[in-house]
């Protein structure tokens, strides 16, 4: 890019930063000295390849979304968590939000993700071990208790049953006299990344697909603000693949959405603003940042120009990040916490919209209160104390950076050509789902995982604490215990809820949406109904599944 371009590109960007709305803030460095909001090449110039680079909020956004930066507005601290029951999990997040959270993310246990009822056999032992139990819309209504639904936004890990999930959230927030239209959150939903790796499911995929494309059409029209898809890449990176599989996986599977989207007839421009995507940030500092700023790339990019978004907000991508669980270890765990401050400030160089980091003690349980309460600090020290917020990507235009982040690029359209490859219509969606029926993405996560750990067991790729530095003093941790008495207390609120509701109600509720699972209408307001009947999660899921059956992935070796 010559250098009259880059002026120009500049001029437009301080034209855009003067008209934003900056925080009231000191924007310098410790010592007292001035810094920019942004920097780039001199004047006079000349920078090849530059236009890939660019400047704050503007295509290809590889420096980020908004030309202010982190000087509009920091990042949101948004911690997650669930353990126990509803009132147990509704005072963490009163901790989280009184010690200066800014948005709550719930943890549900291993039940509720696969849309169990807490008495069903198949929940024994697992009842709020994992994150919180939710049997029915009562049960979020508590989890909630206190905590306006209107002014807090909140974010829900849950993938197979999340629609229902979601539908008991509408009705707790009803219940809380909300306006349904203004509410603002996020629902994971990403059903491909459950076949890819997390393994929660309910159906096999289409099913799933068209409950998504539901969820889709519903909050466009209903809850505009509010974010039915989190494209989940970190549980595809807890699984143990590479950055750049994470990075083209997850932006494949949300190409698949898009064309979900499109194939419902939604326009992209009005529907793709409600997809954000969730990332893992690992511990190889300068490679996670370049994977963010790639993906901010490439996301704009294909949108623009092979699905035809015009609008600005249709071509960012969004996303949450937290720290890599997988990079804690339970040897020397207070070493977790270096860990987990290097990982967030990767996310954070890579501009992260939103970021949870997760406690030292992870890897054994649950986070105690103080454990949560670091990794909240963790946040707080990094936005408040190290100026990071003050430059929009400092790291831009470094020599190493952006040959990481061009390099993962190219690593990524290499693995989008090998998806739409697999498919039958030239689609990435055909390529995916042609990929989990093959195997395909579980294999090459595998053979990723197995060479990390080769290089691990012969000492190539070193771990503090795990097979170097192994000599300690540190004294075994207090960790959080959840008792067997919170499965039963559960069980027994769910009798007495399911022994004074209105039993011929949920019946015709449920009825209605098996109806609507027939034919082709919007499932959501007969699932609405149902929840607000009292019909419990496994209920609900138990109905589709008679309808629509279950899903076993084939034997592989």
């Amino acid at each position: 890019m010559d250098a009259r371009d880059i002026a120009e590109g500049r001029a437009r960007w301080q034209a855009r930063y003067d008209a934003a709305t900056k925080r009231d803030a000191d924007f310098s460095t410790l010592s007292g000295a001035p810094v920019e909001p942004v920097y780039g090449p001199p004047p006079g110039v000349e920078h090849p390849g530059f236009e890939r680079i660019g400047w704050p909020g503007e295509y290809p956004y590889t420096r980020g979304l908004y030309p202010t930066g982190y000087r509009g507005r920091t990042w949101t601290i948004r911690q997650f968590a669930g353990f126990g029951n509803a009132r147990q999990t509704n005072e963490r997040y009163k901790l989280i939000l009184g010690a200066g959270g800014g948005g709550l993310s719930v943890a549900f246990d291993m039940p509720t993700l696969m849309g169990r009822d807490s008495d069903e056999p198949q929940s024994l032992g697992e009842v709020g071990h994992c994150g919180v139990a939710i049997d029915s819309a009562a049960d979020m209504q508590v989890l909630f208790d206190g905590i306006d639904l209107a002014a807090v936004t909140t974010s829900m890990t849950i993938s197979g049953p999340a629609v229902p999930v979601f539908c008991m959230y509408l009705v707790a927030a009803e219940r809380q006299g909300a306006d349904l239209s203004t509410l603002d959150g996020t629902l994971q939903t990403d059903i491909f990344k459950e076949y890819i790796a997390q393994k929660e499911w309910l159906f096999a995929p289409e099913p799933h697909l068209r409950l998504i494309g539901d969820l889709m059409e519903y909050c466009a029209t209903s809850i505009p603000r509010y974010k039915p898809l989190s494209v989940s890449g970190y549980h595809i990176r807890e699984a143990g693949s590479t950055a750049a599989q994470e990075l083209a996986y997850t932006l494949a599977d949300g190409f698949g959405y898009v064309e979900l989207g499109l194939s419902r007839g939604l326009d992209v421009n009005t529907f793709a603003p409600g997809l954000s995507f969730f990332f893992d940030a690992h511990v190889d500092f300068f490679e996670e940042i370049a994977k963010f700023r790639a993906a901010r790339r490439i996301w704009a990019r294909w949108l623009r120009d092979v699905y035809g978004a015009t609008s600005e907000k249709a071509m960012w991508l969004r996303f949450h990040t937290q720290t890599a669980g997988v990079s804690l270890t339970a040897q020397q765990p207070v070493n977790n916490v270096v860990r987990t401050a290097v990982e967030a400030l990767a996310a954070v160089l890579g501009g992260t919209n939103s970021l949870h980091t997760n406690a030292l003690d992870e890897t054994l349980a649950l986070p105690t209160d103080e454990s949560a309460e670091i990794a909240l600090r963790t946040q707080q020290v990094l936005m408040e104390e190290t100026g990071v917020a003050n430059v929009a990507d400092p790291l831009g235009g470094s020599w190493y950076l952006e040959e990481l982040t061009d390099r993962i690029e190219a690593e990524a359209e290499a693995i989008f050509t090998k998806i739409r490859d697999m498919g039958t219509d030239g689609t990435i969606t055909s390529g995916i789902l042609r990929g989990i029926e093959d195997g395909w993405f579980t294999s090459q996560i595998a053979e990723s995982a197995f060479v990390y750990q080769q290089a691990l067991e012969k000492g190539d790729k070193r771990v503090v604490g795990v097979n170097v530095h192994t000599g300690t003093v540190a004294k075994d941790l207090e960790i959080l215990r959840i008792p067997h008495e919170v499965e039963l207390a559960q069980r027994d609120a769910l009798a007495s809820r399911k022994a004074a509701r209105d039993s011929g109600a949920v019946r015709v509720a449920l009825d209605k949406m098996v109806q609507a699972a027939r034919g082709s209408e919007n499932l959501i307001p007969s699932m609405l109904d149902a929840a607000r009947a009292e019909a419990t999660l496994g209920e609900i899921c138990d109905a589709l599944r008679g309808e629509w059956g279950s899903y076993r992935e084939p034997a592989r070796f």
